[in-house]
């Protein structure tokens, strides 16, 4: 039931996220324009009224059309909501959510039954003719029934809005809001109810409270900031004012949730922190003139009415001091029961996955060819949040070196066609490959510092001075000669099972022991650790030290030590542990053959339990 109504929510956002900068330029004309705004003009609030009843519907039903059926199946949904405005005496944005995919789906199946059927040279004329007259018949149907249906739910959900309101009872569905948020299901309640509903209240008064039931960033904040002060585990304490900063000024609410998966009944927080904020808002009639996309203070402050910009403040801070004082009632009372967040975010985009009704995807990748990579984009599910954190900070992480990369950031179901890398969450990855089949796909764990970036970083980087050594004439790959060649005593086989940071310490300990590096450069590669996983996937890890620590690295060396009954990392296994120390790029061709050997997966899992040291160097060098 929970994914079902997931996937709904899902499909909604797909339709409605695209479109956020209309909804956003119709709030600001709003806000600054009608009667009560703040530079009253009529002559341009006269834009209000046609963008809300034709520009946001015709937006919305377009896109659910090409959900379903591409380019036809947008103009035919834009056709038959024309039906749906003109039947209906409310908005019709939830009239456009039906029929954009309906729309979409009639001419797709008209399509898929006509196609092997068509006359040579009549193609032209039954494509335009079958989607006018589908869409005058879909348009007369939305006239008739789909638009007074979506009437009387409207008005239904619209009279109970109106009851809880006149009897204070809407700060109850905080209740239902926070938990939704942390299990994934907020979507099919925003945009499928909230907003609707939000912009019919909007269009008569200005303003709607309805926009301020899920964005507001005062939960959560609340919640993170009781982290920073009094969380017992120092890794969780030190990376929670990061957090603060994402999900305050970029509105990224999930950056919160694992720290509640990790401590559950911390949820109580964020409940009563929202309730006060909603009571607060309804006893001061207080709304904003547009939806608060993506829900950081900053979008909710520009969406606040000009007389009311001091109550909506108000309520974040309201909001945000209830929640911290509960949550750290509750971390004081508890934290010691708590589980790490490492384990947290796993957990978290486990259910993120489920929610999705996905599963984590195993896809195969070439190597890269970095000369050959000119645009990189990062795709999450909406294209919106965590994505484009993301694609900003690597494109400032990379653009000394590689200007010439463009790096931005789609929805993983758009991705532009002539991307060459698309980065992507795990649980993406197989409708990453079906949206650009012609892209190198690059999974990741977490957008703002995960291992497998740092790779493409270090590939990406290296690309230029590697094409320059390499012979244009030879088929052999120069750096072979040039690079970092694995040795016999660079490995260590048949080790015992322990636990993850005594491993990780061995392998610092055999990179200090080959001269690679200084005896604490262990400390390093432990304090990197905590900061995110080093574990890459099928049983291989690949710990190395913080940029801080660079100092000690005296050359570039690669250990491996194998452990064929495994360590422990959080819920997986390694295997073998690739302890890396890098000067400059010398390290990265015996990386590449790593990753090819990952390819191998017969290699791989001999290369976990043999004590064929033979075997192992054929492999690596």
């Amino acid at each position: 039931m929970k994914n079902a109504i997931s996937r709904f929510g899902k499909f909604l956002s797909g339709m409605v996220m695209p479109n956020i900068g209309a909804f956003i330029a119709w709030g600001f004309l709003t806000a600054l324009f009608i009667e009560k705004g703040w530079f009253p003009n009529e002559r341009l609030s006269s834009m209000v009224s046609p963008m809300l009843s034709y520009l946001l519907p015709i937006l919305i039903a377009g896109q659910g059309g090409y959900m379903v059926a591409k380019e036809r199946g947008r103009v035919i949904a834009c056709i038959a909501v024309i039906g749906c405005i003109c039947g209906s005496d409310y908005t019709m944005l939830m009239g456009a959510m039906v029929m954009g995919p309906l729309a979409g789906w009639v001419i797709k199946q008209f399509d898929n039954r006509v196609e092997e059927h068509i006359p040579a040279g009549f193609e032209m004329l039954v494509h335009n003719f079958s989607i006018g007259i589908l869409g005058m018949l879909l348009a007369i149907l939305g006239y008739y029934v789909i638009g007074p249906f979506m009437t009387a739910i409207l008005t239904v959900l619209t009279a109970g809005v109106d009851f809880l309101v006149s009897h204070s009872l809407l700060p109850l569905v905080s209740i239902f809001i926070e938990p939704a948020k942390v299990l994934f299901l907020n979507n099919a309640i925003n945009h499928g109810i909230f907003n609707p509903i939000g912009v019919s209240q909007a269009a008569e008064a200005g303003r709607s409270i309805m926009y301020m039931l899920e964005t507001n960033p005062g939960p959560g904040l609340g919640v993170l900031l009781a982290y920073c002060l009094f969380c017992k585990d120092k890794t969780t304490r030190q990376s929670a004012p990061g957090a603060v900063v994402i999900h305050l000024l970029g509105g990224i609410h999930e950056i919160y949730f694992p720290y509640i998966l990790m401590n559950p009944i911390i949820i109580l927080a964020p409940i009563a922190g929202n309730f006060c904020a909603i009571l607060f808002y309804t006893m001061t009639g207080t709304g904003l003139s547009g939806p608060a996309s993506p829900g950081s203070i900053i979008a909710y402050m520009a969406m606040a009415p000009r007389d009311s910009v001091l109550t909506v403040f108000i309520g974040v801070v309201l909001a945000a001091a209830v929640s911290f004082v509960l949550s750290s009632v509750i971390l004081k009372a508890t934290s010691g029961n708590a589980q790490n967040l490492s384990e947290a975010q796993a957990k978290m985009q486990d259910m993120k996955a489920q929610a999705k009704g996905e599963a984590p995807a195993a896809i195969k990748s070439a190597p890269i060819n970095a000369g050959d990579v000119h645009k990189i984009v990062f795709s999450c599910d909406a294209g919106m949040g965590s994505s484009a954190m993301g694609a900003t900070k690597f494109h400032n992480r990379i653009k000394a070196e590689r200007p010439e990369l463009i790096v931005t950031n789609s929805s993983v179901d758009n991705v532009p066609a002539d991307a060459d890398i698309v980065v992507c969450q795990r649980v993406l990855a197989e409708r990453a490959r079906r949206s650009a089949p012609q892209a190198q796909i690059i999974t990741i764990d977490n957008f703002l510092a995960d291992p497998n970036l740092d790779t493409l970083y270090q590939t990406l980087t290296a690309a230029p001075a590697a094409k320059a050594a390499a012979p244009e004439t030879t088929d052999e790959p120069a750096a072979q000669d040039q690079g970092l060649v694995i040795q016999a005593e660079d490995i260590q086989l048949g080790l015992p099972s322990v636990d993850k940071e005594t491993a990780i310490r061995a392998a610092g300990a055999l990179l200090a022991k080959r001269g690679y590096v200084d005896a604490d450069y262990a400390d390093a590669m432990v304090e990197r650790e905590k900061l995110v996983t080093t574990y890459m996937g099928m049983g291989v890890a690949i710990p190395h030290g913080t940029s801080e620590k660079k100092s000690t690295v005296k050359k570039s060396g690669v250990v491996m030590l194998q452990y064929p009954d495994g360590v422990d990392f959080g819920d997986e296994k390694a295997y073998l542990i690739f302890g890396i120390a890098g000067v400059g790029d010398a390290h990265l061709d015996l990386l590449a053959h790593v990753c090819e050997v990952l390819e191998d997966e017969e290699a791989l899992e001999m290369m976990k339990k043999t004590p064929d040291i033979k075997f192992v160097l054929t492999h690596l060098q």
